[in-house]
């Protein structure tokens, strides 16, 4: 599958995400959701694998990586998300995550040697206001709330070092990508191990905090919750994982700026939502960034060695 396609696959499903997740709210608590969603994604990974005739188990140098990855992407990022928008609108939530558009190629120069260059600045800026602008009413209307009582200030300060933890991950995952790849190239079984690791963190973190574990009885949960498992996480990740290998981290975390675009379009068509003049400027800046970010080369941020022969 063209990179193309895997970065308008990726973008369509996580745009559409925010559908599924509404109909889980108030079913059971989002960690005790995660933990369902990623232990069904990662069962599933495996059963394609196996049938594949793959040999499940990865050495522990791999697993390693593996379980840092799975931490960074499915259980830092995940838990500090759905905390920190306990305190923040989560449409600050989505602007504070194009930090990945800076954090991302900023990691790769750190650790890897990538130029920055000033494409990279000019899109990563055209990005994060473009992402202001769409959601700038819902975010001033938030600020206009809660702007004179004392204890918003504290919960702000807690919900804005929550979402930031959560963008650090998130781009720390991203890098991790690179050192898994080192290891193995099988997209498919790598993922599942990082995605049972994930999951085990959140359980673990779950059982520390003491939420119930329950089983939903509502059907919109359990379908809204394969949706995400299959879609959301199987194929989704899938191809934003094959995306970094191939074009690198700097591009392929542009994903996370059309997402935010296809959920307000979805709005557009099912929520009868209205975007003013400033949220069509906004969505425009969103796809202008992302096609100046993608275009031009296509080689990979960072070469990695395959170290199996019988990978895919």
């Amino acid at each position: 599958m063209s990179s193309p396609i895997l970065f308008l696959l990726a973008s369509a499903i996580w745009g559409s995400t925010f559908w599924a997740i509404t109909l889980q709210l108030g079913h059971a608590s989002p960690a005790v959701s995660v933990v369902y969603r990623f232990t069904i994604a990662s069962l599933t990974l495996f059963a394609m694998c196996k049938a594949r005739g793959d040999k499940l188990w990865l050495p522990w140098r791999t697993q390693a990586w593996l379980a840092a990855h799975g931490a960074c992407a499915f259980t830092i990022s995940y838990v500090c998300t759905y905390s920190s928008e306990q305190y923040l609108v989560s449409a600050l939530v989505s602007v504070l995550f194009t930090l990945l558009v800076i954090w991302t190629p900023l990691g790769e120069r750190l650790f890897f040697g990538k130029a920055l260059t000033a494409r990279i600045w000019l899109t990563a800026i055209m990005s994060m206001i473009g992402v202001f602008l769409l959601f700038s009413q819902p975010i001033l209307a938030s600020f206009q709330q809660h702007g004179a009582e004392v204890s918003s200030h504290q919960y702000f300060g807690l919900g804005l070092t929550l979402a930031l933890i959560a963008t650090l991950a998130s781009a720390a995952a991203n890098l991790l990508v690179v050192k898994v790849r080192e290891q193995s190239k099988n997209v498919f079984l790598t993922t599942a191990w990082a995605m049972a690791w994930g999951s085990l963190f959140v359980a673990l973190f779950v059982g520390v905090r003491g939420d119930v574990w329950n089983l939903p009885t509502a059907t919109s949960y359990w379908v809204s919750l394969i949706y995400l498992a299959l879609f959301g996480s199987v194929i989704a990740f899938s191809a934003y994982f094959v995306l970094i290998d191939r074009i690198g981290g700097h591009k392929a975390v542009y994903v996370g700026v059309v997402t935010p675009v296809i959920s307000v379009l979805l709005s557009i068509q099912f929520e009868q939502y209205r975007p003013g003049l400033i949220e069509w400027l906004g969505m425009a800046l969103c796809l202008a960034g992302v096609v100046l970010a993608v275009r031009g080369e296509s080689q990979p941020s960072v070469q990695v060695t395959q170290t199996q022969p019988k990978q895919t």
